[in-house]
């Protein structure tokens, strides 16, 4: 009863933070010490419980440096003109009669040398959008089709916290994880792609505005040579090295670039990988392209750390055993895929944003796997394809209501999201472990 109490206080928590617009931090903080309060009420002491907290928070460590790699990437390659190469580039060589299916493929090439499906969306997605706009489109197809290929990326670039996310919990191969995450994805790329083909009959852009291509144009040296950061990403992948390796070095070119290609000064290229890029500009341009750096990834470390906390409770008290039995019994009836699946939309629409339902479904589901002789590759993919894409199927959750704010769209454009649910759906029925499957399949 007291575990129960907790979770609908923090679920209440995570509503009114939502309806206030406050950050999402509170409620977690919010859970952080309900779940310490039960743990009390159960007989541990406050130093137990603080080693619980501790314990938890040890877990997202590994991932720290990951994401201050990640900030300041988001930054530097505004800044190099890589960033702005994509979309220039992007942009021009879009197809007037198959705008909605070249806005998903456009954004999945600059999600995946992103890694982050909020980066997209704030650079890309910008310019698709006002495109889509002004050419007649169907803002919520169009936002759909961003939301779809940003999160392409989220899901499956090395440079992504998510799939770093999994990776470190799971204690998987980013790279392994990366390439599975290829071949099951394949199908619902490509089905995503058919059906945009199929919508983008009834959505050609009827103008194009070359405002913003003559800005960018203007205010970024576009060489060839500004690429050169998100290949050297390619490369260290192709020889499977360390992303924190391939993210250093492909900083270090962004800096090379930055300083002898757009003639940024040395101190401010120091600023934008510490405070983000600015453009310094009057410019719609401005708000489009500037972003990124070391402080952005801060509130993002806290909530993860905060999340992990929540595992070292659960883990030493034992709090989500009733659960686990009862999800045990589920998979034995539907499948441990479906049931990782219905827990994971569970626990996105409880937790309103992504990191925590990765984080609650790995831990209500681990155990079950390991019973049943499955591997942590097996849990690790089966995140992915869940509570990765699962989490931004709600339009309370922080994951998709960043990108639709973001693009000015409404919660009508997560039905033209298709990736999103066709990932989850497909892998139903072709995952190749049976072990996995439901019996009645």
């Amino acid at each position: 009863m007291d575990f129960l109490i907790s979770v609908v206080i923090f679920t209440l928590s995570l509503i009114i933070s939502i309806i206030v617009d406050f950050s999402i931090l509170i409620p977690l903080v919010i859970g952080m010490i309900l779940f310490s309060l039960t743990a009390l009420h159960r007989g541990y002491d406050l130093k137990t419980v603080i080693n619980m907290i501790l314990n938890g928070m040890k877990k997202s460590f590994a991932l720290m440096p990951i994401f201050a790699l990640i900030g300041i990437i988001t930054a530097i390659w505004r800044a190099s003109g890589t960033i702005p190469f994509f979309v220039y580039y992007g942009t021009l060589l879009l197809n007037p009669k198959y705008f909605i299916l070249f806005a998903f493929l456009l954004s999945c090439v600059v999600s995946f040398a992103l890694g982050t499906s909020f980066g997209t969306v704030g650079t890309i997605g910008v310019v698709l959008i006002v495109l889509a706009k002004g050419g007649g489109v169907n803002t919520s197809v169009a936002a759909g089709a961003i939301i779809s290929g940003a999160f392409f990326g989220d899901r499956c670039s090395p440079t992504s916290s998510s799939a770093n996310l999994v990776a470190t919990i799971t204690g998987t191969d980013l790279y392994g994880n990366v390439k599975r995450m290829m071949i099951t994805g394949i199908i619902p790329f490509v089905a995503a792609s058919i059906i945009y083909v199929f919508l983008s009959r009834n959505n050609p852009i009827n103008i194009t505005d070359s405002k913003l291509l003559d800005d960018i144009s203007f205010y970024f040296n576009l060489s060839y040579i500004t690429i050169l950061p998100a290949v050297m990403i390619f490369i260290f992948a192709l020889f499977k090295k360390n992303v924190k390796i391939s993210m250093f070095f492909s900083i270090i070119t962004a800096f090379i670039i930055c300083l002898f290609v757009q003639k940024m000064a040395f101190t401010d290229i120091i600023k934008t990988m510490i405070f983000g890029f600015k453009l310094n500009a009057d410019s719609t341009l401005k708000d489009i392209i500037s972003g990124g750096g070391l402080f952005s990834m801060f509130k993002v470390s806290l909530i993860v750390m905060i999340a992990s906390s929540y595992s070292g409770i659960f883990e030493k008290t034992g709090m989500l055993n009733d659960i686990q039995e009862l999800l045990k019994k589920m998979s034995n009836k539907i499948g441990i895929y479906l049931t990782t699946f219905f827990t994971s939309l569970a626990t996105g629409a409880f937790c309103c944003n992504q990191t925590l339902p990765v984080l609650l479904t790995y831990q209500l589901m681990n155990k079950i796997y390991t019973e049943n002789g499955l591997t942590k590759e097996d849990i690790a993919i089966d995140l992915e394809n869940t509570a990765i894409m699962t989490s931004e199927l709600f339009p309370w959750s922080i994951a998709i209501a960043v990108p639709l704010a973001t693009l000015s769209a409404d919660s009508t454009s997560i039905m033209y999201a298709v990736f999103l649910y066709l990932v989850p759906l497909i892998n139903i029925i072709r995952l190749p472990n049976k072990k996995r499957l439901s019996p009645f399949l």
